[in-house]
């Protein structure tokens, strides 16, 4: 049996934790690998090593608490084992275009790899692949900027930006949904269900950014003042960051999930011959609001959550 280094992360000083375990990370070899110890999960490793060093390495839970966290940490033989699509478009947002061209969702399902998506779509995996190899000569790299910015202005970004759209659009959408079911409903019965999905969707999405906006972000921009002050991390009543986080993941999930649906339905926002300019116009308002949702929840489930779980954990390592 193969015997691996282990380090004992709680014998380490907090601040020379994370350091001194890429400093061992760095020194392997492809193929190689491993072992920290911990007392709690170190999750927040797994985001910082995505973010700094790509995916890869391997992360395997040999053990998994409540009072013993054992991780494998490897360096990967090739270029990575196959990352997920919110790895994939977290490194480079311009390949979103890409998944959204083949139907696949990079946000809400974004932590499925491309193989499994394509096993489940039946889709050609390397067709998929050959496309987001044509985006890698490209030479815009701002959307790789949210990985560099604070959470607290990034918190202040997504509310600016997309939870305002949600806002301003989902009443709109929902009456110009009940109009076109209205009129159209009997020659197009799928009319009647988007407009029922839609209203569904848009009630829940609405009161999912109250929550956020009253909960989980003020609580995200503490982090980020704290963090910047070099504070102490107060208690708050809902513990760990990560718990209202998870909440959240699961409710972005289940939107993502009926917007599909209603693009399935409507083939794609595929227009009947006998469309008139409200269902023209309600078609395009769907695909627009699913896509900013996309993009939306990219940036909290992709980018936004994990740096809020990591600067969490540092503190907390800070603290001892």
């Amino acid at each position: 049996m193969e015997t691996l280094k282990t380090l004992n992360v709680t014998a380490l000083e907090p601040r020379q934790k994370h350091p001194v375990i890429f400093e061992i990370y760095d020194e392997l070899h492809p193929g190689e690998a491993f072992l920290i110890d911990n007392d709690h999960d170190p999750k927040p490793l797994y985001y910082q090593l995505l973010a700094e060093r790509g995916p890869v390495f391997g992360w395997e839970y040999l053990e998994n608490g409540p009072e013993l966290w054992k991780v494998k940490i490897s360096k990967n033989e090739t270029k990575g084992s196959e990352p997920t699509i919110g790895e994939i478009v977290t490194q480079d947002y311009r390949k979103a275009q890409v998944f959204k061209s083949f139907g696949i969702d990079f946000c809400c399902g974004g932590k499925k790899t491309i193989k499994e998506v394509c096993d489940k779509k039946g889709l050609d995996a390397a067709e998929v692949a050959k496309a987001l190899a044509t985006t890698a000569y490209a030479t815009d790299g701002s959307e790789n900027d949210y990985l560099k910015w604070d959470i607290g202005f990034l918190t202040d970004y997504i509310i600016n930006t997309h939870h305002q759209y949600v806002k301003e659009n989902t009443s709109f959408i929902m009456e110009l949904a009940n109009k076109v079911a209205k009129v159209h409903g009997e020659q197009h019965p799928e009319a009647i269900k988007v407009a029922r999905l839609f209203s569904e969707v848009g009630k829940d999405l609405l009161l999912h950014l109250s929550k956020e906006e009253n909960i989980l972000f003020p609580f995200i921009k503490e982090l980020a003042l704290i963090e910047r002050n070099r504070g102490v991390l107060p208690e708050f009543a809902f513990g760990s960051v990560s718990n209202p986080i998870h909440i959240m993941e699961s409710e972005h999930e289940h939107a993502g999930e009926i917007l599909q649906t209603i693009r399935e339905i409507t083939n794609d926002f595929t227009l009947p011959a006998d469309a008139c300019n409200s269902y023209t116009i309600l078609y395009k308002k769907l695909d627009e609001y699913e896509n900013d949702l996309h993009r939306h929840v990219h940036l909290e489930n992709n980018i936004l959550f994990p740096k809020a779980i990591l600067a969490e954990e540092q503190m907390q390592f800070a603290a001892g």
